[in-house]
């Protein structure tokens, strides 16, 4: 599978920010939490907040982040919600009443299913993390360009008197 153009700039722009491997990996695996948080709707405003907050990348940031997007939502939701039914023993799976759509309907149908889907969610976010930063780092480390030297500062003048 090709990765789009956008995507690939994307992915370059991260693996050469300007700043150490450490951070750039630690605000991808940042990134990688919020996309798993079961607080849908307020992805990119907490990448936002994290940026202002920790000065982390915003690149870096929404690049992990974006892990959770159209294509991918709808497998993240059903792990979210499997991973949290397992955790708490629970074998049944959400069963909803399409005859009555009205908001209190919904909100009693829904909200059973909040306990799992929320610990789901954290669950994901913090292994998704835990593993983000080490495969970060490692990507970062492995293509990110080296300093040349004629980008280094330039050696002080040599002491005519010796």
């Amino acid at each position: 599978m090709a990765l789009s153009p956008s995507f690939r700039s994307l992915l370059r722009q991260v693996l050469h920010l300007q700043e150490p491997p450490q951070r750039t990996a630690f605000a991808f695996a940042l990134g990688v939490f919020i996309a798993f948080s079961p607080a849908y709707g307020l992805h990119m405003i907490l990448v936002g907040l994290c940026t202002w907050l920790f000065g982390l990348n915003f690149i870096a940031l929404l690049a992990g982040s974006l892990i959770n997007n159209p294509w991918t939502v709808v497998p993240i939701l059903g792990a979210t919600y499997w991973s949290g039914a397992l955790l708490l023993g629970r074998a049944d799976s959400p069963a909803f009443d399409w005859h009555d759509l009205s908001f209190a309907a919904l909100y009693q149908q829904i909200l059973p299913y909040a306990v799992p889907f929320t610990l789901g969610g954290m669950f994901l976010s913090v292994l998704g993390a835990a593993l983000a930063y080490p495969v970060a780092y490692f990507f970062i480390t492995k293509y990110r360009r080296p300093e040349r030297a004629s980008d280094a500062a330039p050696l002080p003048p040599q002491d005519p008197m010796s």
